[in-house]
């Protein structure tokens, strides 16, 4: 099997096509024709994830971020980019991404947070022609709390704190989301009529824009960080034989202090 046969099953849920213009999916690092001997999934890309594949046996590694959005000018080492770069070439480890083409994918990254927290009645929050999505929205079994429905999500996604806004009181039933940094999609949660809107990140004044709604922010890589498993089973549900592992490399860079 080579990482074109990979390539091409993960394109299947997820083709290249439906990334966003700014994005760089697909294979970075490696040639397609290589004889794949074990996939390590990660969400990130860090020279400690290329280290753990070359320990662990797997000669591609399959991220949802890219480790190249913007090309690089030279690989000397100067930026951890570089080094991975390097490091992944030296030691033979293809490098792989399904990025944006992920996120918008019908059975995607968005699909499987909605499916975490529970909701039913899926559908894009944004339609769009070509028939792939743009975040989600859908309701919950039944009316929740707004107290219970943060402490749900912070215990489902490992959020070490949530930030949000919105008056404590208001049930929510119906809920709009998207993974990672998904602000361009709050004005169509409200349109929609969504009690509550859920991403990674937010920008400061996004938040002024609630207006009553629910506005959580997950952190941008608790929102994400299910990815790893959606990749596994696309890999697996095709393959069951094929040598494939979770990344146990801590990648997200965010830290929190929290007072004793």
């Amino acid at each position: 099997m080579t990482v074109q046969d990979i390539a091409a099953l993960i394109e299947r849920t997820a083709p290249l096509h439906w990334q966003e213009e700014y994005d760089n999916a697909g294979l970075q690092v490696g040639s397609p024709a290589t004889e794949v001997t074990g996939v390590l999934v990660s969400l990130d890309l860090t020279e400690a994830v290329i280290d753990e594949a070359v320990h662990r046996g797997c000669n591609l590694v399959v991220s949802h971020h890219p480790l190249i959005f913007r090309p690089l000018r030279q690989v000397c080492g100067l930026s951890w980019q570089q080094r991975c770069v390097e490091k992944a070439l030296k030691a033979g480890v293809c490098l792989y991404s399904a990025h944006t083409n992920l996120d918008n994918a019908p059975d995607g990254v968005n699909r499987r947070i909605a499916e975490i927290i529970g909701l039913k009645g899926l559908r894009s929050l944004e339609e769009k022609a070509d028939g792939s999505w743009s975040g989600a929205i859908g309701t919950l079994p039944e009316i929740v709390e707004r107290k219970d429905f943060l402490r749900m999500l912070r215990e489902r996604f490992g959020a070490a704190g949530l930030q949000y806004c919105g008056e404590d009181g208001t049930p929510v039933r119906r809920v709009a989301l998207c993974g990672g940094a998904g602000n361009f999609l709050l004005d169509t949660a409200k349109e929609k009529g969504a009690d509550c809107f859920i991403t990674g990140e937010l920008r400061y004044h996004d938040w002024f824009e609630a207006e009553g709604m629910l506005l959580v922010q997950l952190g941008h890589y608790e929102s994400e960080c299910c990815t790893e498993q959606l990749l596994c089973d696309i890999l697996l549900g095709a393959y069951p034989q094929l040598k494939v592992l979770r990344s146990a490399a801590p990648t997200n860079p965010v830290r929190y202090c929290c007072a004793a």
